[in-house]
């Protein structure tokens, strides 16, 4: 999920400035040049998978064509290119990845921001066999853990976590196992002791009784506990250059994202699934009772105004520099921007009730 670093092609496709999010540049008309909408391709890093379900839900609930925009989604293949490679090659508009990944690129010197913030926490857990005997990150020493893949997000994070309870890296294992059913059969055949995952897989691995949660990094008190502070995630990433010659374009598509979490804060989960493509709430893994189950209970992951939270920068920036790709004095304020989620708070009518986080995160 989320993952692998800039390829040498990529990195010459891009050659962005270091352009700050909050610089202004010529906005767009915010139509297609023949006088109908705007189009935007916005590629997912697993679109089906609950921690990114705000995007599909804004197409189903109509609201991107509602606030002026079309927006055509794509999801991330299997092994293909990543959500987040993708649209810093150009190859789509925005990317709807992870938070993180606009520190890893700020880190190279690329100017990718998150205009539009979903949740508050990774939305993950992790989850263990029983015999593994693992409770918590300071477990984590001689055992073997699942990630999506080696340098992906899920990746950074078990890292991190083992390093805040002091286990260093050479004192356990990581393989990459996917999501879905690869990372129960790692679960099933012994080959991992844990696997780091999300909805709704997680539901899966409890209903095959295969394992159960160790460390919840689903919901934002969660994240708190076990990472020293919200660690916003889900959310949309693009190129600065492109924000600000699309700007008018890009507060459209936030007008539609943040609609939708305000419709998901005031529906349940039923209300959720029941917008939502029948295959991305029912299928080999889980049925629709499950999913609903397990949306329940990590729903709190998922902020209500689409505003990046106070302190959540510098979380996410601790673990990326634990890890060696980023240096405590990068500049947060080139990896995100409010004005857009701000702006469309106000022009809905909502109340704002996550703290905004400043330029220095």
């Amino acid at each position: 999920m989320l993952k692998r670093a800039l390829t040498a092609a990529v990195a010459t496709v891009l050659t962005l400035g270091a352009v700050t999010a909050c610089s202004s540049s010529s906005a767009d008309s915010g139509s297609d040049g023949s006088g109908g909408m705007p189009t935007v391709r916005l590629m997912v890093g697993g679109i089906d998978k609950q921690i990114y379900l705000p995007y599909q839900l804004a197409e189903s609930l109509g609201f991107y064509k509602k606030y002026g925009v079309k927006v055509e989604l794509s999801n991330e293949a299997n092994g293909g290119v990543g959500a987040d490679t993708a649209m810093a090659s150009g190859q789509v508009d925005m990317a709807g990845a992870w938070y993180v990944h606009a520190i890893d690129f700020v880190a190279k010197g690329k100017g990718i921001e998150s205009v539009v913030q979903l949740s508050g926490a990774p939305g993950e857990r992790e989850m263990c066999t029983t015999k593994s005997g693992v409770k918590s990150a300071a477990d984590f020493k001689g055992k073997t853990l699942g990630v999506t893949d080696i340098g992906s997000g899920t990746d950074t994070l078990t890292k991190f976590m083992a390093a805040q309870k002091g286990v260093k890296e050479d004192q356990f294992n990581r393989i990459a196992v996917g999501a879905g059913s690869t990372a129960i059969a790692a679960l099933q055949n012994g080959k991992a002791d844990c696997v780091i995952t999300t909805q709704p897989t997680v539901s899966a691995i409890e209903k095959k009784g295969v394992g159960a949660s160790a460390i919840d990094l689903a919901t934002t008190d969660g994240a708190k506990a076990a990472l020293g502070g919200a660690w916003p995630a889900a959310s949309v990433l693009a190129r600065t250059d492109w924000v600000n010659s699309h700007k008018n374009t890009v507060q459209k598509v936030v007008n539609a994202l943040v609609a939708t979490m305000h419709w998901m804060d005031t529906h349940s989960a039923a209300d959720i699934a029941n917008k939502l493509p029948s295959s991305f709430v029912a299928n080999d893994l889980v049925t629709k009772d499950d999913y609903i189950k397990a949306l329940e209970q990590d729903k709190d992951q998922f902020l209500p105004d689409g505003i990046m939270p106070a302190g959540g920068p510098k979380t996410v920036l601790a673990t990326e520099v634990m890890v060696g790709k980023a240096e405590p004095s990068l500049d947060l304020g080139r990896t995100f921007t409010n004005e857009f989620a701000l702006a469309a708070n106000k022009k809905l009518g909502f109340t704002a009730t996550t703290t905004p986080a400043g330029a220095d995160g």
